[in-house]
């Protein structure tokens, strides 16, 4: 049933626009303009003042909904996480599978391709952030699961790769404890390649880069910092203008003023927003277990009881949020960070992270203030709030 979403405002691109019409139909934008008025359509008509963007897109969820990817690498925990999200704007998202123990790779990889099979999941693949990362930067991840690749790993992702049920497969590595060869393996299969939990100095990033090496797991976290004789991994980054970027924006991870710097150094369009959430989004817990550890949710902090950081107590509406509000940056730019960015870090930027003909119906709907109404995924509507639903599903 095709349906014209009409009434909101629009953001094309990077330009808000008035008096537009949407018209979606089997999953997908088929006309955007002003006064569309096509045979046999359901019109929708969008609450005064709000505004339809393209749905957020996170490549780095842990979890959501009271569940943790690692403790229920499951078809359910999948589903469950992305509903969680998806309250919040995120309609697209690569579940995040920690530095576990082998067989969770596997499992995860399983239950991705299972949730992925269901029509309107919003999930695009799947993040093995670890275990090949250093142990000099762990974070929050077990010591006891960081290794090398071994040749069973590698068959493994090899054989996810070229399965297209998986989606995108994004691992995270710390360049240093991989040699070039198997980078040169593993980004020749299409596996995206992250750097983070990393200690690596400028000339193996550089030469990681040369090697396959796409992007940069929440910039300036698990990494050694920027000096004056030490340019490091955080520098190579920002000089490099091919690869992406991740930022955590919750004002906790990363001084606003850092961020603004490396906006500032970096190419805009290879910068995009992660929220890198735990099971505490869209739940009122205030502690929970993570591979042993008690973490703690205080202050808009996730952390152990020795303060290490566990993740971050955001979502993407408030990320979007705060680099409006900590960053100054404009609403239009602020959602490209959350939509067309990581579309394209992810090659999917033919089909998401705009509003335009052919493009998934994949959309969400924001107030004036860009609090969530809720989202269309593949043209299908949820209300962020099913008790109060500002837009009534078409017919």
């Amino acid at each position: 049933m095709a349906q014209l979403l009409r009434g909101g405002r629009l953001l094309l691109d990077e330009r808000i626009v008035d008096g537009h019409d949407l018209l979606i139909a089997d999953g997908r934008i088929v006309a955007v303009g002003p006064g569309l008025d096509p045979d046999g359509a359901t019109p929708v008509d969008l609450p005064p003042g709000s505004l339809l963007a393209p749905g957020f897109i996170d490549v780095q969820v842990n979890g959501g909904g009271g569940t943790l990817f690692n403790d229920e690498p499951t078809q359910t925990g999948v589903q469950t996480i992305a509903a969680a999200h998806r309250r919040f704007g995120t309609t697209g998202l690569l579940p995040t599978i920690i530095t576990d123990a082998p067989d969770r790779l596997s499992r995860a990889a399983d239950a991705v391709i299972a949730a992925r099979a269901i029509p309107g999941s919003g999930v695009l693949g799947v993040h093995f952030e670890g275990p090949f990362i250093s142990p000099q930067r762990p974070g929050v991840h077990d010591p006891r699961f960081i290794r090398s690749p071994t040749a069973a790993d590698l068959a493994l992702l090899t054989d996810l790769a070229a399965d297209p049920a998986v989606g995108r497969v994004l691992l995270t590595l710390a360049p240093e404890t991989v040699d070039s060869a198997t980078l040169d393996r593993l980004a020749g299969t299409g596996i995206l390649l992250s750097a983070g939990h990393s200690a690596a100095d400028w000339q193996q990033t550089t030469d990681a880069l040369a090697h396959g090496v796409r992007g940069f797991t929440h910039l300036f976290n698990a990494m050694p910092p920027l000096t004056a004789r030490a340019p490091g991994l955080i520098a190579a980054a920002l000089l490099d203008p091919n690869s992406w970027c991740g930022l955590i924006v919750d004002g906790i991870h990363v001084h606003p003023g850092t961020l603004r710097l490396a906006l500032a150094a970096k190419p805009f369009d290879r910068m995009m927003l992660v929220t890198d959430a735990m099971l505490a989004t869209g739940t009122d817990v205030s502690e929970f277990d993570l591979q042993g550890r008690r973490v703690l949710r205080r202050n808009g902090r996730l952390e152990t009881e020795d303060g290490t950081l566990a993740g971050a107590d955001i979502d993407m509406a408030q990320a979007v949020r705060n680099c409006r509000d900590l960053l100054g940056l404009p609403v239009e730019r602020a959602l490209a960070l959350a939509s067309r960015h990581p579309a394209a870090f992810l090659g999917l930027d033919d089909r998401l992270g705009r509003i335009a003909p052919g493009w998934q119906a994949d959309l969400v709907l924001l107030t004036d203030d860009l609090q969530v109404l809720g989202t269309w995924v593949e043209g299908g509507w949820l209300a962020a709030d099913p008790a109060k639903a500002p837009v009534p599903p078409a017919a």
